[in-house]
Parts: C-alpha cells; sequence; structure tokens
C-alpha cells in the first residue's frame, strides 16, 4: 500500500467560502473557494466564484504575470479581450493568457455569475485583491448600497496581481 499523498484537499460547498460585497463598477461579490487564503500550502492557483451586477463590470485591466481562467454558468454578458468583443453565455469558458487587457460586462436582466481561477495562486493574489477591495459577506444577507473602491486601490492593484493597463494603439 502506497504512502498518503502529503498535499491538501479541500472541499468547498456552496457559500462556504470567504466572500466579500465589491465595490462599484462591478457591484456584486465574489467568494474565495481555494487558495493561500484557506491553506498557505496552496500556491498553484486561486479560486472562486464572482457575482456582478445587472448593468455593471469588471473594468478593464491586465494580469502582468497570471493565467485567468473563468467559466460563465449564469447571465449573459461581453467579454472585451484586447479590444474584441465575445459574447457571453452560460456555459462559456474563457482562457486569459498574462498580458492580455480584459473586461467583463452584465449585460443581461439577472447577474452574471463565473467561477475564476487564477493562476499561479499564492500571497497577494487575486483572492487578497477581493479581500482588500471589498467588504466583508455574509451569504444571505442584503445587498449594501453601491459603494466606492478604496481611496487606495491603485496601490493595493500593483500589490497584487494587476499592472499598469499598456497605451492603446
Amino acid at each position: 500500500m502506497s504512502e498518503p499523498a502529503s498535499t491538501p484537499v479541500h472541499v468547498v460547498r456552496p457559500e462556504e467560502g470567504e466572500s466579500f460585497w465589491q465595490p462599484v463598477p462591478a457591484n456584486g461579490w465574489a467568494e474565495v473557494r481555494v487558495s493561500h487564503r484557506r491553506d498557505p500550502r496552496i500556491t498553484s492557483l486561486a479560486t472562486g466564484i464572482q457575482v456582478i451586477a445587472p448593468g455593471c463590470w469588471i473594468r478593464e485591466h491586465v494580469h502582468p504575470a497570471q493565467d485567468e481562467l473563468l467559466f460563465f454558468y449564469k447571465g449573459r454578458g461581453e467579454a472585451w479581450i484586447d479590444g474584441i468583443r465575445h459574447e457571453l453565455v452560460p456555459g462559456t469558458t474563457v482562457f486569459v493568457g498574462a498580458g492580455h487587457r480584459h473586461k467583463f460586462v452584465a449585460t443581461g436582466e439577472e447577474p452574471l455569475e463565473m467561477m475564476w481561477v487564477m493562476l499561479p495562486g499564492g500571497p497577494n493574489g487575486l483572492d487578497d485583491f477581493f479581500a482588500r477591495i471589498g467588504r466583508p459577506r455574509t451569504p444571505g444577507e442584503p445587498a449594501p448600497e453601491p459603494f466606492p473602491r478604496p481611496a487606495d486601490v491603485a496601490a493595493i492593484e500593483a500589490a497584487t496581481v494587476f499592472a499598469p493597463l499598456p497605451a492603446s494603439g
């Protein structure tokens, strides 16, 4: 019989992750499911879900050294990647390699819901960004009034997984 693996195993059911209300322009919430925030041994990725309110968006941004995989499972929207529009419907998978500009817009009547995976993970990742710009969320509580991003959001972005947007040509 072989020795048990020394790597972590986590099973996270709905609403068991660390959850944060997100500021404008997304006006939704993010729940971190598996990352170094749950277990410091997890550095190869971070994953969770994000819900974007109807008519709202995740602003255009770039991850300089991280790949991002997203699976959209509810709602309708648009992905703008390097200036090209892609329709999002339930069941759409999007892979955005490091260095590509991207933005996601909830265009439907209901929230746009997705699972995200950031590779690699580790400290100062997307999961930490959500915690630093958001407000703690308790599942089932009503959404707060829209609130602004923190005044030091540029410093938070620079300390996590974001790069300044390159000039567009």
